[in-house]
C-alpha cells in the first residue's frame, strides 16, 4: 500500500490570526479514528502519514476508477463552531494541505453548530460536458493592463445562480483550482501547462470583465461547464502549491499582443474540447515537451508566456531580485518591517537581531521560519514568492490592527441602533454598519467588505443581503432590529473567541527578586500559546519561566506567568465591545473580582481605560 501525507492549518482572517489549540480528528471512510491531532502556536498540526493507492493509477488515464483513497476531518475548537471535511483525496507521495475555516461562535450560542463541507473527485475525473465561453483575441481597450486580481471574487454556482461569492488571494484560487481540476502525481511539465492555463484562463475573465460587464459582482464562477472547478474549504498539493508560488503572475498571450490569451481547457477522455486536453499533457510532458511546448500543441504556435507585476493591494512591488545573507538596503529594512509585525501573530518566527537594512544570519533564521509555517521552500532566500506571501500577510495583519483601532474612535459600544437601514440611507449609523460588516469580513469568506463612506450603496446592500443569508435572515438588504442584533452578536463573538495577538514579540520581563509571579491552572482546552495570548507574554518565556521542555501541558497543571506587573493581576486597555461580563468569562475570573481590584462602583467601562485583571 502507498503512502501520502495530510497536514491541517487553522487560521482566520486571511492567515492573520493562527488558532492553536484547536482538536483534529482524521477517520476513515467508516468513521474510524486514525489520528487525533492538536493545532500549535502557528495553527498547524503534525503532518501524518495515510495509507493510499500506487501513483501509478493516477497517471494513467485509462484507469476507470478513482486513483486514491478518501479520508474525512472533524476540527472542534473552544470557541468556534465544529467543522466536518468528508472525501479529501489522498495520493501516494504528496502532502495535502488542508485550510480549517472555523466559524467563532456568537457570546449567546450555548453549543456548536456543525458546518459539513464535500470535496469528492477532481473536475478531470468527471463525465459533465464542458461548455466555456470566452474571447480569444480580447478587445485591447477593455482594460489597460493585465493585472493580478488580489483577491479575486468567486462566484460558487452557475452565473446567475443565488450561490454565495467568497473572495480569495489569487494564488490561493489557482492552488485551489489545480487542485480541484487535476491529479497532483503528474509530471512536472504537465502540472506546470495546466497551472498556466488555469492562470490565464481566470485573467482572460478578469481583462475582459467577462462577468462584471454582464452586470454580475463577481470575475469568475466555479461551475466547470462555464469556467473552472473551484472548491472552497479543500485541501491542495505540495506539489501543486510549489509550482503555483513560483509562476502566479505568469501567464499566456499571443506575441504582438498584451491581452491573456482564452486557454479553454477539458479532460480530453470522457469529454473533448476545441481546447487542451488535461490528459493530453501527461502524453506529451512523459515525451520530454516543456511546458510551452505543451501549451503551443493545443493553442497558436505564436503563444508565449509572459509576467505581469501589477497586482492589486500589495503593499510594495517585490524588487526583482531576490534578497538574502549579505543583501543590504531598504528592500531588506522593509523584510524585517514585515517581519516584526507579522512575528506578533506567530511566535514561532525569531526576533530579528540584525542590524536594521542588513540581512544576516537572524534575518535568515526568520525567514527560514516564515517560509515553513506556509509551505514555501524553507531556502532563506526572499524569491518572488515569500516576498508576495510576506506582503500579503504584513497587509492582513496591519487591517485588522486598523480595524481595532477603528472600531475605538467609532466607540461601538454593545447597544444596536434602533434606526432603520436600507439603500439610500447616510450618516453615522451607516459608518457603523459598514464598519461592523468590514470587521466581520475577515472571518466569513462569503461576505464581501463594502466601502466605509457613510454611504448605504448597492456595494453595502449586497454586503448586508450576504450576512443576512450567512445569518439566516430575510435577506432584503434592509437592516431593521433583527439585523442589527446579529451582526452585533457576530462582532461580540469575534471579540470573545478569537485570539488577539500580543502587542511585543519579546518576552516580558518577570518580577524583581522577592516578588511573586501570577499563577494559572491549565483547563481543557488550553495551550501554551493560548495562555501567552492571554497574558501577552510569549511560549518561550512560560516555558523558560516554568522549565518546560515541549509545549505538552496538562489540566490542573499550575503554571507561573511571566509578567512585567508584580501581583497576580495583570493590565488590560478596555476596547469597543468590552463588558466586565465579558472580561470576567474571557480571563476565567468575576466580574466583583475585576469591580474590587479597580475599586470600581459600576459596570461602566470606556474605551482606553486601563483596568487591572486577577489572575487567581
Amino acid at each position: 500500500m502507498a503512502i501520502g501525507y495530510l497536514i491541517m492549518q487553522a487560521r482566520t482572517a486571511h492567515d492573520a490570526v493562527p488558532l492553536s489549540g484547536i482538536q483534529v480528528r482524521i477517520l476513515d471512510d467508516r468513521g474510524n479514528p486514525i489520528y487525533t491531532l492538536t493545532t500549535d502556536e502557528s495553527g498547524e498540526t503534525l503532518k501524518v502519514p495515510l495509507e493510499t493507492l500506487d501513483k501509478s493509477f493516477s497517471q494513467s488515464q485509462y484507469f476507470s476508477g478513482l486513483p486514491y483513497l478518501s479520508y474525512n476531518v472533524l476540527a472542534q475548537g473552544a470557541g468556534f463552531n465544529t467543522l466536518y471535511i468528508t472525501q479529501i483525496p489522498i495520493y501516494d507521495g504528496e502532502t495535502a494541505i488542508l485550510p480549517l475555516e472555523l466559524v467563532p461562535m456568537q457570546p449567546m450560542q450555548r453549543r456548536p453548530e456543525e458546518t459539513k463541507l464535500f470535496i469528492g473527485k477532481p473536475a478531470v475525473a468527471m463525465q459533465e460536458t464542458r461548455s466555456q465561453e470566452g474571447e480569444t483575441e480580447p478587445d485591447e481597450r477593455v482594460l489597460r493592463q493585465v493585472v493580478i486580481p488580489n483577491p479575486i471574487t468567486v462566484h460558487l454556482g452557475a452565473p446567475g445562480s443565488s450561490a454565495t461569492n467568497v473572495q480569495v488571494s489569487f494564488p490561493d484560487y489557482v492552488k485551489n483550482v489545480a487542485s480541484s481540476e487535476i491529479y497532483p502525481t503528474w509530471p512536472t511539465n504537465a502540472l506546470r501547462a495546466n497551472i498556466y492555463a488555469i492562470i490565464t484562463f481566470a485573467l482572460n475573465r478578469v481583462y475582459t470583465e467577462w462577468y462584471r460587464s454582464r452586470g454580475y459582482n463577481y470575475d469568475i464562477t466555479n461551475s466547470t461547464a462555464y469556467d473552472q472547478y473551484y472548491v472552497h474549504g479543500r485541501p491542495i498539493y505540495e506539489s501543486i502549491s510549489r509550482i503555483v508560488d513560483e509562476i502566479f503572475n505568469e501567464y499566456v498571450r499571443r506575441q504582438g499582443q498584451n491581452a491573456p490569451y482564452f486557454t479553454s481547457f477539458c479532460n480530453g477522455t470522457t469529454v473533448t474540447c476545441q481546447g487542451m486536453s488535461q490528459w493530453g499533457t501527461v502524453t506529451l510532458a512523459e515525451r520530454g515537451l516543456s511546458p510551452l511546448e505543451i501549451l503551443r500543441s493545443y493553442y497558436p504556435k505564436d503563444i508565449e508566456i509572459v509576467s505581469t507585476d501589477v497586482i492589486t493591494n500589495v503593499v510594495t512591488s517585490y524588487p526583482g531580485t531576490a534578497l538574502r545573507v549579505g543583501s543590504t538596503g531598504l528592500n531588506v529594512e522593509t523584510i524585517q518591517k514585515w517581519l516584526g509585525r507579522v512575528c506578533r501573530n506567530y511566535p514561532a518566527i525569531p526576533v530579528i537581531t540584525d542590524e536594521t537594512g542588513t540581512f544576516g544570519d537572524s534575518t535568515k533564521e526568520a525567514v527560514i521560519k516564515f517560509q515553513r509555517i506556509f509551505g514555501l521552500a524553507p531556502d532563506g532566500v526572499v524569491g518572488k514568492s515569500t516576498w508576495f506571501k510576506l506582503s500579503s500577510l504584513y497587509t492582513a495583519v496591519t487591517r485588522l490592527a486598523e480595524l481595532d483601532s477603528e472600531g475605538d474612535t467609532l466607540g461601538i459600544g454593545t447597544v444596536p441602533p434602533s434606526v432603520v437601514l436600507r439603500q439610500g440611507s447616510r450618516g453615522q449609523d451607516v459608518i457603523t454598519l459598514q464598519y461592523l460588516l468590514d470587521v466581520i469580513s475577515e472571518y466569513y469568506s462569503g461576505i464581501p467588505a463594502p466601502a466605509q463612506d457613510g454611504i448605504f450603496g448597492s456595494g453595502t446592500q449586497q454586503s448586508v443581503i450576504a450576512f443576512q443569508r450567512a445569518m439566516r435572515l430575510t435577506p432584503d438588504g434592509i437592516v431593521g432590529p433583527a439585523t442589527w442584533k446579529k451582526l452585533y452578536e457576530t462582532y461580540r463573538g469575534i471579540g470573545q473567541n478569537v485570539p488577539m495577538p500580543g502587542p511585543s514579540p519579546e518576552p516580558s520581563p518577570g518580577p524583581g527578586p522577592g516578588t511573586e509571579y501570577p499563577e494559572y491552572v491549565v483547563r481543557a482546552g488550553d495551550s501554551l500559546w493560548l495562555i501567552a495570548q492571554k497574558f501577552h507574554t510569549t511560549v518561550d518565556a512560560i516555558k523558560k519561566l516554568n522549565g518546560l521542555t515541549s509545549d505538552l501541558i496538562n489540566v490542573g497543571q499550575v503554571l507561573k506567568i511571566p509578567s512585567s506587573q508584580p501581583g497576580p493581576y495583570f493590565e488590560y486597555t478596555v476596547r469597543s465591545g468590552d463588558t466586565l461580563w465579558l472580561l470576567s468569562r474571557r480571563y476565567d475570573t468575576t466580574v466583583e473580582a475585576i469591580k474590587s481590584l479597580n475599586g470600581l462602583t459600576s459596570d461602566m467601562l470606556n474605551i482606553g481605560q486601563v483596568l487591572k485583571i486577577p489572575t487567581r
